[in-house]
């Protein structure tokens, strides 16, 4: 595996990350580049980045932390929800570059971002996803706690957790 590092982004990160969205998430599904500009602005330290040496982005992932135990579909839409010393982080994707799939870069950025949850005291990391990823949370740790009740995009998604 290539030399990794994972950091937080910065408004300068804005177009990489829109274009990596739009790359991994059909549309309905997909964050604007103004949805993802408006979560920058209220919590930058929760988007996470996964570079390689060359400065490419592999992988991202973010989301907001709140109070709330369950991700509901307005959070997606709503940055001001976010509640910096909210006990769960919420996980509103896991991207990956379509090129750079099956490399085990997914599975390195949620370690770290479980890692780093943990260290900063939540009491967990909640995500939704799709059936054929269960398996692959659950590697990680998630439970899947049943469908959920997002409608975000039209899809069917699972509620996933991870307490620590």
């Amino acid at each position: 595996m290539t030399r990794l590092t994972v950091r937080h982004a910065t408004h300068k990160d804005l177009s990489m990350i829109a274009a990596l969205e739009a790359a991994c998430f059909p549309p309905a599904e997909a964050a604007s580049a103004e949805t993802l500009c408006a979560r920058l602005a209220v919590y930058p330290s929760h988007f996470w980045l996964l570079m390689d040496e060359s400065g490419m982005l592999l992988s991202f992932a973010d989301g907001m932390t709140t109070h709330e135990p369950i991700l509901s579909d307005e959070m997606y839409a709503e940055p001001q929800m976010h509640t910096e010393e909210g006990v769960w982080q919420m996980i509103f994707g896991l991207n990956t570059h379509p090129d750079h799939r099956r490399r085990g870069y997914a599975s390195y950025l949620m370690r770290h971002i479980l890692a780093e949850c943990q260290a900063d005291g939540r009491a967990g990391v909640v995500l939704t996803c799709k059936e054929e990823l269960i398996p692959f949370y659950e590697s990680l740790g998630f439970v899947c706690e049943g469908e959920s009740d997002s409608v975000h995009g039209g899809a069917v998604w699972y509620d996933m957790r991870v307490r620590f």
